[in-house]
């Protein structure tokens, strides 16, 4: 038997409501399935399993708050017999409330009281206006969850709300920002990168393409961010009981939400994704981190975190490590500058790059390395 527990979402987590059961006693799971949904200060994330077997039983109920590591189910291997029925705690049932009183969600007209229903479900219901009592439940014993409720409503939705505590993500921020500080020693380097030839090849690239298939230059930020870390040891991987390397590079990618706060869930992978497979997942990761729909294993996988200031930003930024990540590469605005190109002063764009990266793993001739390798690898960007 094996113990499902509530995940550390990030280094600010210390608990998270369970808002949804998507699997019941007796399914069968695999790992990377998402079985739950989680409500965070950085919104709803679907909680993935990591071990094949069949969900024994449900030990949390919905609607509860419970701390990082407190058990949520139990799974049995493949082959294990299941635990005897005198032996076993009352299985809770998916829709019961929890022990704590919690406001009802708003009222949906014409929906009888006694149909099974998360929490979620009936909360999206209300939004869309969907009446539960048409609704066919897929979850356990028939209940109506948030997938069924996202079909029956489909073409209904209405604008996602962030549904956020902005003050309380700002505070977890801060948190995780003070523990990285006081940890890991930081050291910091900077560099100006020429980008006209980068700017050159993607005007030329996006000419003839629709809006939906262009490649924008931050997804070459992070192309040759990820590739440099594959690269150049010591900047990609986690450091927890000691540095360890990884063999994927999974950039976290820092993501400004509507309203305020900031997230940055991680791209798998990323440095083996051709550019418009990248293009594509940074538009995903972007639009569901706005929406609050998130998977665990983006907010705890990465790697190494890129963040770009955009257009509109400033021309650069010290960042902070997010640990337990060792590495942190900040692209600032692209700007026009003066430079000396073949012995002659040029108006070329150029962005200014900082890396903070752990002392403890690293020191400032690999970081230079680093920097350099993502210089060159702009120099060529047909070949990202």
């Amino acid at each position: 038997m094996g113990v499902f527990k509530m995940p550390s979402l990030g280094a600010d987590m210390e608990e998270g409501k369970l808002v949804e059961w998507l699997v019941g006693p007796g399914d069968t799971v695999k790992r990377g399935d998402v079985v739950a949904v989680v409500e965070t200060q950085k919104g709803a994330i679907e909680i993935e399993i990591f071990e094949d077997g069949v969900v024994d039983r449900i030990d949390a109920a919905l609607g509860t708050t419970l701390p990082v590591g407190a058990p949520l189910a139990v799974i049995r291997g493949e082959g294990e017999a299941a635990a005897p029925a005198a032996a076993r705690e009352p299985e809770p049932v998916p829709t019961a409330q929890p022990a704590k009183p919690v406001p009802a969600p708003p009222p949906v007209a014409a929906v009888a009281g006694d149909i099974p229903a998360s929490p979620a479900a009936r909360a999206r219901a209300a939004e869309l206006g969907v009446d539960l009592s048409g609704v066919t439940g897929s979850g356990p014993g028939g209940a109506v969850v948030l997938a069924d409720v996202d079909a029956a409503g489909k073409g209904k939705r209405k604008p996602a709300k962030q549904g956020l505590d902005l003050d309380a993500m700002r505070e977890a921020i801060a948190a995780a920002m003070t523990r990285s500080k006081h940890e890991i020693p930081h050291y910091y380097l900077e560099h100006e990168i020429d980008l006209q030839k980068a700017d050159d090849w993607l005007r030329a690239r996006n000419a003839d393409c629709d809006p939906g298939d262009r490649i924008l230059m931050g997804t070459l930020f992070v192309k040759a961010a990820a590739l440099a870390a594959r690269d150049v040891k010591g900047m990609n991987g986690q450091y927890e009981d000691g540095f360890a390397p990884s063999k994927t590079v999974n950039a976290g990618v820092a993501v400004a939400l509507r309203g305020g706060g900031l997230i940055a869930p991680a791209i798998m992978d990323a440095a083996s994704q051709p550019l418009d497979q990248l293009m594509a997942s940074m538009r995903d990761l972007v639009a569901r981190a706005r929406s609050g729909r998130l998977r665990g294993s983006e907010m705890t996988q990465g790697t190494i975190t890129i963040s770009s200031l955009g257009e509109n930003g400033v021309d650069g930024m010290t960042a902070v490590i997010y640990p337990p990540q060792v590495a942190i590469v900040a692209f600032g605005t692209p700007r026009v500058a003066p430079r000396v190109v073949d012995g002659a002063v040029m108006a070329r764009l150029c962005v200014h790059v900082t890396l903070a990266a752990d002392h403890r793993v690293s020191d400032g001739r690999r970081g230079a390395k680093f920097l350099k390798q993502i210089d060159t690898l702009l120099q060529s960007p047909e070949e990202l």
